[in-house]
């Protein structure tokens, strides 16, 4: 609980992350390799992204948690924190290369992508 008081702190102004973020945070431990990419904590994975970010000259100027990273650090999955949800949208950012816009919405809420790549993993397919 440490950890996730810490990562509020940081990236969501003191703010407690919205229920289904801090559940998964929580589930998931201090060492989950799914949720880390290659970083050995949750706020190395978030500083990663967010120079990676500043390596396109990009930015995004709402508070917001990555999730996943991906595709040699050109793109990655992250909720915005101030939805006002216990259950925020998804959305994706990809660098460059995308016709939808580099940040755009999946459609689908952090929960319901969490329980899609568990249905997949259940069924014997790779979630990723």
């Amino acid at each position: 609980m440490d950890e996730i008081i810490s990562l509020e702190k940081t990236y969501n102004n003191g703010n407690p992350f919205p229920k289904a973020l801090r559940e998964l945070l929580y589930l998931a431990g201090k060492r989950c390799y799914v949720l880390a990419y290659y970083s050995d904590s949750q706020a190395e994975m978030q500083e990663m992204a967010r120079e990676d970010l500043a390596d396109y000259e990009l930015s995004i100027p709402r508070p917001f948690y990555v999730v996943d990273v991906y595709n040699a650090h050109d793109q990655f999955l992250f909720i915005y924190l101030d939805e006002g949800k216990d259950n925020p949208t998804l959305y994706e950012a990809v660098f460059e290369g995308d016709p939808r816009g580099w940040v755009h919405s999946l459609d689908c809420s952090l929960a319901g992508f969490i329980g899609s790549q568990l249905s997949s993993y259940l069924r014997g397919e790779n979630p990723f």
